[in-house]
């Protein structure tokens, strides 16, 4: 059964904001939680178009300036942040892959299975 890492205090994510985290360890972050109304929406910090990029331009710049997509740096693809599917750019119909987020004691929890492998 995979355990759970810590990530943060859920009030380190304010709402419409986003944060990288490397919870294996490293200096780059693998993943990032979105904050967007009330709800936490955990991805890999992957683009599909190209496996491995990273997404932010700088630390914790996920988003679109207006905060309604998570945009990859790259090349410019729109996602939903709901669901991480594409919806415009090199990778239309593709989606980012999720990482499953626990809400307990006040932190927010990701499973280690969602984890890359270092």
């Amino acid at each position: 059964m995979p355990e759970l890492i810590k990530l943060c205090a859920l009030a380190d994510i304010a709402e419409g904001t986003a944060r990288g985290f490397a919870p294996e360890g490293g200096a780059r972050d693998t993943m990032f939680v979105v904050r967007k109304d009330g709800q936490l929406h955990g991805y890999r910090n992957s683009c599909p178009h190209i496996p491995g990029a990273a997404m932010a331009w700088r630390k914790d710049a996920y988003l679109s300036h207006d905060g309604e997509y998570i945009v990859c740096a790259g090349h410019g693809a729109r996602f939903a942040i709901g669901d991480g599917q594409c919806l415009f750019g090199a990778c239309l119909g593709q989606s980012l892959t999720p990482v499953e987020l626990t809400v307990k004691a006040g932190s927010i929890w990701a499973s280690s299975q969602d984890s890359p492998p270092r």
